[in-house]
């Protein structure tokens, strides 16, 4: 009988996903802090660009290039242009992807990784306003989120991969209930 070495599991790859305002980025710092993980956050690319371009960070620029990048690369844009860094992380560690948008994204990740989950953080649009209004940076009003939601849903195909996420969580709560409900995640995810 031929012996068969244990090959480690590989490790995770979790896209955090939902609309602005969610708690995406609240998730995010959550789960670094309490896991450990790596992160990547394909924004980045966007913010990259409009500063190589040297324009104003705001929500018509933001959309301007997100949506420039995926007629340049196709609807997987950040996915292709992020996986090589993703691939780097994962050999270390399991990794936390902040900010996959579209359908296409999710699909190319999830083809390239044996273990890719989708973590969707809801929360209502009366409560997401509230909490895009207090940002310090980036602060947005009613109609550039509203115009913001429509563009990522119709124009980036938000909304799949949000539909088709492993876990997901109500945000419309106090900090202390959404860490409770990632606390419940981690320990599925761990298992």
């Amino acid at each position: 009988m031929k012996k068969t070495k244990n090959k480690p599991r590989p490790n995770i790859i979790l896209a955090v996903v939902g609309l602005p305002g969610a708690g995406k980025t609240e998730a995010v710092k959550y789960l670094i802090k309490k896991t450990n993980w790596s992160r990547i956050y394909f924004g980045q690319k966007t913010f990259d660009e409009i500063k190589k371009r040297k324009l104003k960070i705001n929500e018509k620029n933001e959309r301007k290039i997100r949506e420039g990048l995926r007629k340049k690369y196709g609807m997987a844009a950040m996915a292709i242009i992020n996986l090589p860094e993703v691939r780097k992380l994962s050999k270390k560690s399991n990794v936390i992807i902040e900010s996959l948008y579209s359908w296409e994204e999710y699909l190319e990740i999830k083809k390239d990784f044996k273990i890719f989950k989708a973590l969707a953080i809801f929360a209502s649009p009366e409560v997401r306003i509230k909490r895009l209004r207090k940002r310090k940076q980036r602060a947005i009003t009613l109609a550039e989120m509203e115009s913001r939601d429509y563009s990522q849903i119709e124009n980036l195909h938000q909304a799949g991969p949000i539909a088709r996420a492993d876990f997901t969580i109500v945000n419309n709560g106090s900090k202390k209930d959404f860490y409770k409900e990632i606390d419940k995640i981690v320990i599925k995810l761990q298992k």
